[in-house]
């Protein structure tokens, strides 16, 4: 009796020690399993992220594949379709001016702080002498301009056709004082509207285009075109060939694809700094739906780049419909004696520096 009762005492701290080791080794167990899944949660996480990233570089900003020949071989571009809320964007996203194309948001502005409705021409606006001298001014430099007299007097809906048919630099200073008061206050809206837009990579410098300090990419220009033709007035002005002014007299559409293609406007834009740029918006029948892409090119290359900026929007439209190019009609075999023919019209500008 009494061997067996250090016995027991002995039984009892075995079993207590190998209760505590049990314990303590669930402890590790859980502690390392914890641990593992943690590692595991991380590397997955990691691993996810790395897919994203990949995903992201190969498809549109939607989500979907887009072939890289959608996009023009030069310059940079980006579209937004019917239905869509995001831009997809092509490659080589970067600020670089814009020329006119920034004549969009000018004639946004105007209209947003002076809207008109259909078949309005707005108050007048009375041109002065200064304006008189810096159209001279503007001329002499070579830029874009309508003709002016002191006292002339142009609706609004006249001023903002002579802004977007021939491209008048002249008159988008005008619409500037009128609407802000000064040069500078009006572009200050312009950058302030860009910023509640989301145009994080844009800069106004001026409100046509002229300063090769106005910036801005491809896809942040999408946002205002998109905005801007949701105004019946603007979208009116912009599918416009033609219209007369007082002074001026008639004055024609720098967008020679209006009319062509299913193109609807909207605006063009060129000079050595930007290369050849468009702003536009067509409507094609997309998987037997009509549809409206809305888009914007910059920087195209060649000797008349407003013919570049258009072929090249014209070529990128027929791409993301699905159809290819169709070559003019010249180029093809034709029976002997006969006329050639052109399927497209001629991509020719009217004006320089638009």
């Amino acid at each position: 009796m009494a061997y067996r009762e250090p016995a027991r005492r002995t039984t009892r701290r075995i079993r207590v020690r190998k209760i505590r080791v049990a314990g303590l080794l669930v402890v590790i167990a859980a502690i390392a399993a914890a641990l593992g899944y943690e590692s595991l949660a991380s590397s997955s996480s990691t691993a996810a992220s790395a897919i994203d990233v990949l995903r992201s570089e190969h498809r549109g900003a939607l989500g979907e594949a887009l072939p890289s020949t959608v996009w023009p071989a030069d310059g940079q571009a980006a579209f937004v379709q019917t239905g869509q809320s995001q831009v997809q964007a092509g490659p080589n996203q970067h600020a670089a001016a814009i020329a006119s194309v920034a004549k969009v948001m000018t004639a946004y502005l105007v209209l947003r702080d002076h809207p008109l409705g259909p078949g309005q021409d707005g108050p007048t606006i009375t041109l002065t002498d200064a304006d008189v001298a810096d159209t001279d001014r503007r001329r002499r430099q070579d830029e874009s301009v309508v003709s002016i007299t002191a006292g002339e007097q142009l609706t609004e809906l006249q001023a903002l056709q002579a802004l977007l048919l021939p491209s008048a630099n002249n008159i988008a200073a005008v619409l500037a004082r009128w609407d802000a008061g000064s040069t500078g206050r009006f572009v200050a809206r312009m950058n302030a509207t860009a910023r509640s837009l989301g145009m994080t990579h844009t800069r106004y410098t001026d409100p046509s285009g002229y300063d090769d300090a106005t910036v801005s990419t491809a896809a942040d220009q999408v946002r205002i075109v998109d905005r801007a033709m949701r105004l019946p007035v603007f979208a009116t002005i912009v599918a416009t060939p033609s219209a007369t002014l007082p002074v001026a007299g008639t004055v024609h559409n720098t967008n020679t694809l209006l009319g062509h293609n299913g193109f609807v406007g909207v605006k063009t834009g060129s000079d050595d700094a930007a290369g050849g740029c468009f702003a536009f918006q067509a409507i094609r029948w997309i998987d037997s739906k009509r549809t409206t892409i809305t888009g914007v090119v910059l920087g195209q290359p060649g000797h008349d780049r407003i013919a570049a900026g258009l072929a090249a929007a014209d070529a990128m439209v027929d791409r993301i419909a699905g159809h290819r190019a169709v070559p003019d009609l010249q180029q093809r075999p034709r029976a002997p004696g006969t006329a050639p023919r052109s399927r497209r019209p001629r991509l020719r500008a009217h004006v320089r520096r638009p």
